[in-house]
């Protein structure tokens, strides 16, 4: 039980830690202290459905309907450019975002990029869905929940402490230029990963 659970934890938490288009936005609003709760919650919640979904067996359905995996590579392909288009742009301005500002994007509007980028991202079904369904269930049938319970474990642990984590960052970010840096970086992510999905 508890073998299960450590091998879920570390293997989730090695799938999450690389930098994504995930990570850089949960990142980006801890550091501007925007709804980081929201994103956190739906960041971590959908992990949890998509393990839990890939661990019941969802995944064997994915992979005999591969249509629906290149509609959303499509789609998030669609979306990341656009988002990182968006980023580029907003990094030319130097008043573009402060770290010490609150509220400039609402709540609503934060939720629904968040729900995008973690939906809309191919990687994220082949990831928790198929790779991590497929570990578990060599755990037993007990075993695999336990290891999925690991896993989630780890999705909590880490977007938590990203978004937290980088808020008490923030003054490092209190200049302008800082932020057209981090938006740069970040744009050329998005399109980075955008170019990724299109090309695979």
């Amino acid at each position: 039980m508890l073998d299960s659970s450590l091998a879920g934890f570390a293997t989730g938490l090695s799938l999450i830690v690389a930098i994504g288009a995930q990570n850089a936005y949960v990142l980006r609003q801890g550091l501007a202290r925007e709804h980081i709760g929201v994103v956190v919650a739906i960041c971590a919640l959908s992990d949890v459905v998509l393990i839990s979904a890939g661990v019941g067996g969802i995944g064997t359905l994915v992979e005999r309907a591969p249509w629906a995996l290149d509609v959303v590579r499509w789609m998030g392909v669609a979306f990341l450019t656009w988002y990182g288009v968006a980023s580029l742009l907003r990094a030319r301005r130097s008043d573009a975002l402060r770290a010490a500002d609150r509220g400039s994007t609402g709540v609503r509007g934060v939720a629904v990029r968040a729900v995008a980028l973690t939906w809309l991202n191919p990687h994220v079904y082949l990831d928790t869905v198929l790779l991590l369904g497929s570990i578990a269930n060599h755990e037993g049938p007990t075993g695999r929940w336990w290891f999925a319970a690991g896993a989630c474990a780890a999705s909590i642990v880490w977007f938590s402490g990203l978004g937290y984590g980088a808020r008490r960052a923030g003054r490092l970010l209190a200049s302008p230029r800082a932020w057209q840096v981090l938006d740069v970086l970040i744009g050329l992510t998005m399109l980075a990963i955008a170019l990724s999905l299109a090309l695979g």
